[in-house]
């Protein structure tokens, strides 16, 4: 699948409503699709469509017609199966037991492999994402209810996932034994909620409870809240990415505060990487929180150096590399008057490919800045991430083959420096074997079986 957005309410008489301001609040984390399945405790009904939260739901009597007092929804961008209609969730099927629609934030690192297995064995599958393999061995279970059969179905699974599951009656949420993705469990009045970061708790007012732990399985119902270990969890590993890129600096995810996070990342880039410089910029809008942990550290002021046009999507979760580029130029435009005859810091969170930033540096110029330094908020991404992030090839990584002396000349800047590793451990003031850093270093806490694609249906 891929790193989504997930969010659930049990409980409430507007939980369609309130599903789709959660996703609104989620839009970040995917934007080529969005969808609702609700229940009246009788029947699920659902409403999915390509594009942005507010383009699938831009008439109101869709809402008003999704009637029930428990919904899960879903916002998707797509690291596995192709981006079609057929591939938008959550993915609703019937199977034993009565209906089923499951959502599905992460990858599967042996998808493939299961799929292959039951394909031959007479399964028939109706869309390309890694999500379906899972409703299958599910469906395949021969235990008798429905949580025995998807514990039986998630331990032939290997990779990243956070799961929300709506039957008729109740909601089903599941996080892989390693963490790598967040989820989390809040309030609102009697009404339980669930959702990948607690930014989307407040916009309806809900209040944060718990994180859903690694291996935990909760269940919400009418009698309220339960939850039992279904697998061992004897080692975390929760995506670092998380804290430097996704999600929002509102939210609270892995029980840490995103800004705390972020600031503390830029005090120690600031530390490691010092600069000669008049003013601190950031690239708005992930690095903001970054760009002024440095400048507090460094006591270098924080100038608006770059305007963000917020009608334009995220460069980086674009999945067609052909309009990633120009999106760029689309995307930022540089304010003339704060740059010009300056020497300029430039804090980004990170560097993938670094087409983007070398574009930006060349903008900056271009408004008349002096000098440009970047600095880079996580140590050099090396190697591919299997379990979510849209880097899957150690050809799209800059720093794959080039040193950092060599990408300085690729983005023509006058310095160059990226946060170390155990400066980034240290930032977020937890234990270094508590995060997934896989992409720096190629420790992998699951090693992937085969190499993950994307699936196109029209090679199916």
């Amino acid at each position: 699948m891929a790193d989504c957005g997930l969010f659930g309410i049990y409980g409430h008489k507007n939980a369609a409503e309130l599903a789709y301001l959660g996703l609104y609040s989620l839009q970040h984390r995917g934007q080529e699709s969005a969808g609702i399945v609700v229940s009246d405790q009788m029947t699920l009904r659902q409403h999915k469509g390509m594009g942005l939260v507010t383009d699938v739901f831009s008439d109101s009597a869709t809402l008003s017609e999704l009637v029930g007092n428990l919904a899960v929804g879903h916002t998707r961008y797509s690291t596995t199966g192709s981006p079609l209609p057929g591939n938008i969730q959550p993915l609703l099927v019937n199977c034993k037991g009565g209906p089923l629609a499951v959502a599905h934030n992460g990858n599967l690192v042996n998808a493939n492999a299961l799929r292959r297995r039951m394909e031959q064995e007479g399964s028939l599958f109706q869309t390309s994402m890694d999500s379906e393999t899972i409703v299958h061995l599910t469906a395949r279970s021969q235990k008798r209810n429905l949580l025995d059969r998807m514990v039986e179905a998630l331990a032939q699974v290997k990779g990243a996932y956070s799961i929300l599951a709506i039957a008729r009656d109740k909601i089903i949420a599941i996080r892989d034994p390693y963490g790598f993705r967040p989820l989390c469990l809040g309030r609102l009045g009697d009404a339980w909620l669930v959702s990948s970061e607690s930014c989307a708790l407040d916009i309806i007012g809900g209040e944060y409870f718990r994180d859903v732990e690694p291996g935990e399985i909760v269940i919400l119902k009418e009698n309220g809240l339960s939850s039992f270990q279904a697998f061992d969890s004897s080692r975390h590993a929760f995506c670092i990415f998380e804290y430097i890129y996704f999600s929002r600096p509102d939210s609270k995810i892995f029980a840490k505060n995103v800004d705390k996070a972020r600031r503390g990342l830029g005090k120690e880039l600031a530390v490691e990487h010092p600069a000669q410089a008049d003013i601190i910029i950031s690239v708005p809008d992930s690095s903001n929180t970054a760009a002024l942990g440095y400048s507090e550290a460094s006591g270098i002021n924080f100038e608006l150096g770059l305007i963000r046009n917020h009608y334009i999507g995220r460069t980086f979760i674009e999945p067609r590399s052909e309009i990633r580029d120009l999106m760029v130029r689309i995307k930022f435009n540089p304010v003339a008057g704060v740059l010009k005859g300056k020497r300029v810091v430039v804090v980004e969170d990170s560097i993938v490919r670094g087409t983007t930033m070398r574009n930006l540096a060349g903008l900056i110029r271009q408004a008349g800045a002096k000098e440009v330094h970047v600095r880079v908020s996580c140590p050099p991404v090396r190697f591919p991430c299997y379990y979510g992030i849209d880097f899957q090839t150690e050809d799209e990584l800059i720093a794959s083959s080039k040193t950092v002396e060599q990408i300085r000349k690729f983005l023509n800047v006058d310095s160059l420096g990226y946060l170390s590793l155990d400066g980034m451990v240290r930032a977020m003031a937890g234990s270094p074997g508590e995060y997934c850093v896989a992409c720096f270093t190629g420790d992998y806490p699951v090693k992937p079986e085969e190499k993950v694609e994307k699936v196109s249906l029209e090679k199916m």
